[in-house]
């Protein structure tokens, strides 16, 4: 008898993950389902780039880090993962790229430094993203459809200026650009490009700081270095600082569902973040 492939047992136990016994059919309320069990079992974090490992954007490698090493990744790791389930299911679907401009003006031009996925169903257009830190929507959102859309956590929207759309979500009742992007087509070398920058180059936000997140019923769970909140739908957050390395690495693992990597670097690492905070 022969074994099944590496490929179909990484599919079928990510299928699992996400509560799947078998595969689901290629519907928008599949799409739903999926992107929400992701981003609830899964958690972003960029605890390789600060161990200063290489962040591979080898699918086998990304499966073997999430799916047999207890870890998470950022865009360029998750997306790709996601977008290769989805194909497999049948899906009409492929990667794209944006320019993140949280915390900024939402018209800054901006490296393209974050990957998501665009979607075909039965004509209509949607994107589907399981990897924007904190503030990752929870549902996929229509791409030709200006108007605010309702998700299972905040209401998001999309405009389009000039052939570029831009991604808004509404927090206290106010709308935030998170990042602007095109339906360029994306090779594997733009990827690798953006990969690179994000994970090596010193301006990186990745380089500089710790980033986690991972969404739960009505809240995002958030840290970045030192300071961990969760944040509810329709009351106040909670927050406390994080001062202690054991403290935050049983935070990790607690409350993120992370097995931290074994790296000399890493905890050194941290205990600097914190001291910063």
């Amino acid at each position: 008898m022969s074994q099944e492939s590496p490929r179909l047992t990484h599919s079928r136990l990510y299928l699992q993950r996400l509560g799947y016994d078998t595969p689901p059919a290629a519907t928008l309320e599949t799409l739903a389902q999926l992107q929400l069990r992701h981003v609830t079992t899964f958690a972003f974090e960029n605890l390789s780039v600060l161990s200063r490992l290489p962040v591979s954007l080898d699918l086998a490698r990304i499966e073997e880090k999430v799916l047999f090493e207890g870890r998470g990744g950022y865009c360029y790791e998750l997306n790709q993962m996601f977008l290769a389930l989805l194909q497999e299911l049948g899906f009409d679907a492929r990667g794209i790229t944006g320019r993140v401009v949280i915390g900024g003006p939402p018209d800054a031009h901006t490296a393209r430094t974050h990957r998501l996925s665009l979607v075909t169903l039965e004509g209509v257009r949607y994107i589907t993203d399981v990897a924007f830190g904190g503030m990752v929507p929870t549902s996929p959102l229509q791409l030709d459809n200006q108007a605010p859309q309702a998700t299972t956590h905040e209401p998001y929207r999309l405009t389009l200026s000039e052939g570029s759309y831009t991604l808004w979500a509404q927090v206290a009742q106010e709308w935030r650009g998170l990042y602007v992007f095109d339906l360029q087509s994306q090779s594997h070398f733009d990827y690798e490009i953006g990969n690179w920058y994000v994970s090596t180059h010193p301006d990186s936000p990745f380089i500089q700081q710790l980033k986690v997140a991972l969404i739960g019923p009505g809240l995002r769970r958030t840290l970045n270095n030192g300071n961990y909140a969760v944040h509810h739908l329709g009351r106040d957050s909670d927050k406390r600082t994080i001062t202690d390395v054991e403290e935050l690495l049983a935070l990790l693992q607690e409350s993120f569902g992370l097995r931290v990597p074994e790296h000399p670097q890493l905890r050194p690492r941290l205990a600097q973040l914190l001291a910063d905070t």
